[in-house]
């Protein structure tokens, strides 16, 4: 059987994690069809709270029953993980009561799980070769940097050694450098040890068991 699963995410660079979704699914044995709705489709656009969001999704689906899982990306942005656990539990349970749910909280946000990886990072900033040293914390720092975006962007900057109006160009494909980095976010690699990530893996295994 395949499930059905609807990955509700904070921006459109985030979209890639559903195919570590589907990897860990699979992993698992598990054939999973992961959905991510474009909610600017709707006249009225959303607004950010996870209520909303998911009765947005509501309305572009077939009906409450359309979906097995809901994945539900949401930063802590300096708030406890659990306030924001508990923030999304209750949400489903007031638009999608019968829905199984997981959680998705990098700590302090998403770019978080993204500069551990110097290799990736040399590689979407175009030098691939590049030796020089980026700042990036250790795995058991990452999670307590202030402004992991600032430090991602700033990181890549770095690695690509480009300069004026070249550099301008780099830095303006951010968005878009940054949703190749959430595809090529390696799972076996630095994150693993990352407790947010942690939490989500686990998380997600619980639930695809229990389906």
């Amino acid at each position: 059987m395949t499930l059905r699963a609807l990955y509700l995410c904070e921006g459109p660079s985030d979209t890639g994690l559903r195919f570590h979704i589907e990897a860990i699914a699979g992993e698992m044995g598990r054939d999973i069809h992961v959905t991510v709705p474009d909610l600017n489709r709707l006249p009225n656009k959303p607004g950010h709270s996870v209520g909303d969001k998911l009765r947005a999704a509501r309305q572009l689906s077939h009906g409450a029953d359309e979906y097995d899982l809901v994945i539900i990306h949401r930063d802590s942005d300096g708030n406890p993980p659990q306030r924001r656990r508990d923030e999304i539990a209750d949400a489903v349970a007031a638009v999608n009561p019968n829905l199984a749910h997981v959680p998705v909280i990098p700590v302090r946000m998403l770019e978080a799980w993204l500069i551990l990886d110097h290799a990736a990072i040399r590689e979407v900033a175009g030098n691939p070769n590049s030796r020089v040293p980026l700042g990036l914390p250790k795995p058991n720092r990452a999670e307590s940097v202030a402004d992991p975006k600032a430090l991602l962007k700033q990181a890549i900057a770095t690695a690509s050694e480009e300069k004026g109006r070249s550099l301008k160009k780099l830095q303006a494909r951010f968005s878009e450098n940054r949703a190749r980095l959430v595809q090529m976010l390696d799972r076996e690699g630095p994150v693993k040890q990352l407790a947010s990530w942690q939490s989500f893996t686990h998380d997600l295994s619980e639930a695809l068991s229990c389906l």
